[in-house]
């Protein structure tokens, strides 16, 4: 029979005991203190004709992340999702908006790096469940099989945000 007991460390402690302990340091992250629908819009204006279109529907997404602090010290991020389908005759298909927020607590956060983490990591977390209700007011909507939001890639979009601000200034400059 073996012993099933994790080897100590060099201070004698097994994994579960070096967990820290109330008191001591903990590194930099943040914890989800709530998930909420700040608005929710779906829109089906042909139906039920716009469920019998032949093949896929033209697609415009729009994306925008948005942070603020407040005075308790806590953080509300917002994920606005907007989906605009259309038929190959330009008619509407369906349109969706969804404003999903986060409230979000910080800890041990360097402040040069607190805006890329409420940006990008904060939208990140909260996603899957912006896509899931997406998903459900789509096929609640009567489409078959629901709309999907392909995954985001957040860093991607706060990189060439970051960018566009920084030759914005240089661009107006110029004229």
């Amino acid at each position: 029979m073996t012993d099933a007991t994790p080897p100590a460390d060099a201070n004698g402690q097994t994994p579960d005991q070096a967990q820290p302990q109330d008191g001591q340091p903990q590194g930099p992250g943040f914890r989800i203190l709530a998930q909420y629908v700040r608005d929710l819009s779906f829109e089906n204006p042909k139906a039920p004709d716009s469920l019998r279109i032949d093949g896929k529907p033209a697609i415009d997404m729009g994306v925008e992340m948005n942070a603020q602090g407040r005075p308790d010290g806590l953080f509300e991020v917002d994920l606005k999702l907007s989906i605009k389908a259309t038929a190959d005759d330009k008619s509407p298909v369906f349109h969706v908006e969804l404003l999903y927020g986060g409230l979000f607590a910080l800890q041990g956060v360097q402040p040069q790096d607190i805006e890329p983490l409420l940006l990008i990591e904060c939208p990140r977390y909260l996603f899957p469940f912006a896509r899931q209700i997406i998903a459900q007011a789509t096929a609640d909507g009567g489409f078959y099989p629901p709309f999907m939001v392909d995954p985001i890639d957040f860093a991607a979009i706060y990189i060439a945000r970051q960018q566009q601000i920084a030759s914005a200034p240089a661009e107006t400059g110029q004229a």
